[in-house]
């Protein structure tokens, strides 16, 4: 008899980071509630955590941070000055995003020692369950969202479950790739990972990009995990460490990949996903030829 997964309730979003690359516009604006059209990156993020059915978010978070849980609390005084002027439309917008009861949770990372650290900061919220992990700077514009996409590999498979993206063999020495064991259409055996190999060393052009599900065994490892590139405590080193244990599964997931913590990237994503918006398209369009 086959036994089914555990159930993937929870998802873990590191947002302690500094957002260097895109200041000064984060120098008092947390970097994952920058604009892009008219919605802060971070709710395009947790939109695509509800769609692939995760129940609780934890949010690990820093200094200058509190802005991120106001956003998904009410605005008294705003909301009555919506209604009175019958402003329902983007009032139910805005209530739609709205934590529900239990829903969010925050703990800090006091130090920025990296992702591995800040993922391990959410051990006992996440308790001994898998969960997924989103990195809150990078929005995949995809139907269904990136996240749904691996959780129902995950449910078919099990074990750890990563999203990955082909990039330019120029360019792998700027990301996490993969080496992998196996290939069939968009999934992946793993047999390894390296963080940001020197040029021209890289396993495959597949790059690590943004979202996970894990096991919670990856909490001990990351416990006792050494500093890795960077100088960071780096979760694909803790990831390579379970893999000798447990089995990994890469999925290249369809969809288009826009890098917010970067400001070309930043600007790419508004841009493109404003051409998309049926209420905004033809108008972003002609602005854009404009300037051109």
């Amino acid at each position: 008899m086959t036994t089914s997964p555990a159930r993937l309730r929870k998802a873990v979003l590191p947002v302690a980071g500094l957002g260097t690359r895109v200041l000064p516009g984060t120098k008092t604006t947390p970097k994952e509630l920058l604009n892009v059209v008219d919605r802060p990156i971070l709710s395009y993020i947790v939109e695509e955590a509800r769609e692939a059915g995760i129940e609780h978010i934890v949010f690990v978070t820093g200094r200058a941070k509190q802005a991120i849980e106001d956003y998904f609390d009410h605005q008294i005084e705003l909301e009555a000055q919506l209604e009175a002027k019958g402003k329902t439309e983007i009032l139910q917008v805005m209530n739609a995003e709205l934590a529900n009861a239990g829903e969010m949770s925050f703990t800090r990372q006091m130090q920025p020692k990296g992702l591995g650290h800040a993922v391990w900061c959410a051990r006992d919220i996440i308790g001994h369950e898998p969960f997924a992990v989103i990195l809150p700077d990078v929005i995949v514009d995809s139907q269904p969202g990136a996240l749904k996409q691996l959780a129902e590999l995950y449910a078919e498979v099990g074990g750890n479950v990563i999203g990955v993206e082909a990039v330019p063999e120029a360019d792998t020495h700027k990301y996490g790739i993969i080496d992998p064991a196996s290939h069939d259409g968009r999934r992946y055996g793993m047999k390894g990972m390296i963080e940001k190999p020197a040029q021209g060393t890289a396993p495959s052009n597949m790059s690590i990009s943004g979202r996970y599900i894990l096991q919670p065994e990856i909490f001990d490892l990351l416990e006792t995990q050494e500093r890795g590139a960077g100088g960071e405590i780096q979760l694909t080193d803790a990831m390579d460490r379970l893999m000798q244990s447990q089995t990994f599964t890469a999925y290249e997931y369809e969809g288009v990949t826009h890098d917010c913590g970067d400001k070309i990237g930043l600007l790419r994503a508004n841009v493109a996903l404003a051409l998309k918006r049926p209420d905004l398209g033809d108008a972003a369009r002609k602005a854009i030829e404009s300037l051109l």
